[in-house]
């Protein structure tokens, strides 16, 4: 369990959550493994199928403080509220928001300062940790465009010109990261992004991950109460989760990329998993799915040190932490929303 911005996070999928007196108790296999006075939360997410008791509801309903429910794997299952909830008040400024030129253009300038800066530090801690093996000069020379670019997106000025930036720097960052697949080079090179569908190994990898983290940001957003079709950056389509798309941005070079690399790097993943169809697109086989996602799991138990809130969290806690923080932007909390800055 972790308690994050007066949200408790119980991560355990065999945790079962009770009411006793005014705190909500925590067990997992019939043993209490911790406890929160109820008047320090404003919700709780639980990624388990074990339950909580109807009393808990209860007492959490009458408070107004939300339960939401998530599959062990992180998959929006449902929400629980009691009569009056912010929610809908949220979902307004929401949208009042992002019909705002000047007040959406910061939220989406915001992302993509995250991407860029993130994409920056993956080239960098490359030379840093294997300079005996990458092209130290190429990818110097990518970063220091890419620095460039940072500078562009604090000038920028409408989102038409944030979206030709951003493009522009995925250019520049996805032109060397052939540099950064270290072993099985001639089985998964890489010549540039190609979707739908995907081309080669390395592009079906980004695919697949792609969408495990866009789940679980939608699944984050529909946590805190936004919604994840309406958008800053991305425009709305039906059925598209523009907001999700928005958000991951920041997230993909230093989590989804990175895991990705380490796959191929550690071997994790090999050619023979790999099925190329007559229409040129490439597909992974069942087994290769199943040992990304068990290593998926593993990424997202790994710990780090969050920038903004300096505190040690698990990697797969970071949409939610990054979906709070949003909401906390719209409601007037913070004066700005704040990217993740990987370094």
């Amino acid at each position: 369990m972790k308690k994050l911005l007066n949200t408790l996070y119980v991560t355990s999928e065999d945790s079962y959550l009770s009411l006793d007196g005014e705190n909500v108790v925590v067990s997992d296999q019939g043993q209490e493994v911790g406890r929160l006075p109820l008047h320090n939360l404003e919700g709780i997410v639980s990624f388990g199928y074990r339950g909580t008791s109807p009393a808990l509801m209860g007492a959490c309903a009458e408070r107004n403080i939300s339960l939401c429910y998530l599959s062990p794997q992180g998959k929006f299952l449902a929400r629980v509220s009691g009569k009056i909830k912010g929610n809908v008040i949220l979902r307004e400024q929401q949208y009042k928001s992002f019909l705002d030129d000047g007040k959406s253009l910061e939220v989406a300038k915001n992302c993509i300062i995250g991407k860029i800066y993130n994409a920056r530090w993956v080239l960098e801690r490359a030379t840093r940790d294997h300079g005996l093996q990458v092209n130290v000069e190429e990818l110097k020379r990518s970063s220091e465009k890419l620095k460039h670019s940072l500078a562009q997106v604090s000038d920028c000025q409408s989102k038409e010109r944030l979206r030709g930036i951003e493009g522009e720097a995925a250019q520049i960052y996805f032109g060397v990261f052939d540099e950064l697949i270290l072993q099985q080079k001639q089985d998964f090179s890489f010549n540039g992004r190609t979707r739908r569908p995907p081309l080669d190994n390395v592009n079906a990898l980004l695919s697949f991950v792609y969408t495990l983290l866009t789940n679980t940001i939608t699944s984050a957003l529909e946590t805190v109460g936004l919604d994840p079709y309406v958008g800053c950056l991305h425009t709305e389509r039906p059925g598209r989760v523009s907001l999700s798309l928005d958000l991951i941005e920041e997230l993909r070079p230093v989590l989804a990329d990175r895991f990705v690399l380490s796959l191929i790097n550690k071997k994790i993943v090999t050619k023979k998993g790999f099925e190329k169809k007559e229409n040129g697109a490439v597909l992974m086989d069942d087994k290769t799915r199943r040992s990304l996602l068990t290593e998926w799991q593993n990424k997202k138990k790994e710990t780090l040190t969050h920038p903004f809130l300096k505190e040690k969290v698990e990697w797969g806690m970071v949409p939610y932490v990054q979906a709070m923080l949003l909401a906390r932007y719209l409601r007037g909390d913070l004066d700005g929303y704040p990217p993740f800055l990987w370094k």
